[in-house]
């Protein structure tokens, strides 16, 4: 039997320049990986072509060697491996695991309180031509499973939910893409934002569709100020400074628990990232993550 390696990957979407909140995720997978003698991998999940910025993806590249976060292998670009996707899609709907759908958003706004499709395409295939979307034929209704670090998650639902693997524009859905990829690249550990928790369901019900192997995940909680207010490019959080390496990752480490004693704060950004992967603890990092208002990365 072949020995699994640890294999991490940091996945963001090229919507902008990284923030702070994407350091934390970016240091977290990358000691864990590092922690465990594994490889961590970088993916640019380009594959919602309206959102992505021009210039983003050498932005974030750049961002991360300036912090010290090199990768193993060839970054991976989402957009180029669409046919992989359309392969798999055909797969599931060979064998009667997805079907067309073409109800409209306003529509499912109606139906849908719970933000669960309801089944209606699913019970009655749609007699149209016009674009539709592709859904997945779901039987869970309960799942389960452990995270490294949020715990025990439950999900309870009152019918299946019969997400989208393909919509009714063509793009391929998040799902679908991070699901295959994730595979494809040997992946075994994922460590991300709190943000995608709820996301983890889904994904682990459709690896069981592929009869793909399960993963383990960790999610970090997300940085918020003082006021509440979450961390992130919709809410026009800055750009991370690579002029502020040093200071930056400390902060980083501090923020995830990991306890840097004062001297490090005056180390090389070298010194920094070998202490922090010797002295990872994936345990100690903390439920909440509160910056100050406006904080100036």
């Amino acid at each position: 039997m072949q020995l699994m390696i640890y294999t991490g990957r940091f996945a963001p979407s090229p919507t902008g320049p990284l923030h702070f909140g994407s350091l934390l995720a970016a240091l977290a997978s990358f000691l864990d990986a590092r922690h465990h003698k594994g490889k961590w991998l970088v993916r640019i999940e380009d594959i919602d072509t309206p959102r992505v910025v021009e210039n983003a993806n050498d932005w974030i590249l750049q961002t991360l060697d300036a912090y010290g976060l090199q990768w193993d292998d060839t970054v991976v670009y989402q957009s180029q491996r669409l046919r992989l996707y359309e392969e798999h899609l055909h797969k599931l709907i060979h064998q009667q695991e997805a079907y067309a759908c073409c109800c409209t958003r306003s529509e499912l706004s109606v139906r849908n309180a719970r933000h669960l499709y309801d089944g209606k395409c699913r019970e009655t295939p749609p007699k149209t031509d016009a674009s539709v979307a592709i859904r997945l034929r779901s039987s869970a209704v309960k799942s389960e499973f452990t995270d490294r670090i949020q715990g025990k998650q439950v999900l309870h639902q009152s019918r299946a939910d019969d997400f989208v693997l393909k919509r009714r524009d063509g793009y391929f859905a998040y799902q679908l893409a991070v699901v295959i990829d994730d595979h494809d690249q040997h992946i075994t550990h994922v460590v991300r934002g709190a943000d995608l928790l709820q996301e983890t369901f889904r994904q682990r019900d459709l690896q069981a569709h592929f009869n793909f192997q399960q993963l383990e995940y960790a999610h970090i909680p997300l940085a918020t100020y003082t006021n509440g207010q979450k961390l992130s490019k919709q809410n026009l959080a800055p750009a991370i400074s690579n002029n502020k390496v040093v200071e930056n990752l400390c902060f980083a480490l501090k923020c995830l628990g990991q306890n840097p004693p004062q001297e490090l704060f005056q180390a090389t950004r070298r010194e920094i990232i070998d202490w922090a992967i010797k002295n990872w603890q994936i345990e100690q990092i903390p439920a909440t993550c509160v910056l100050p208002n406006q904080q100036e990365a």
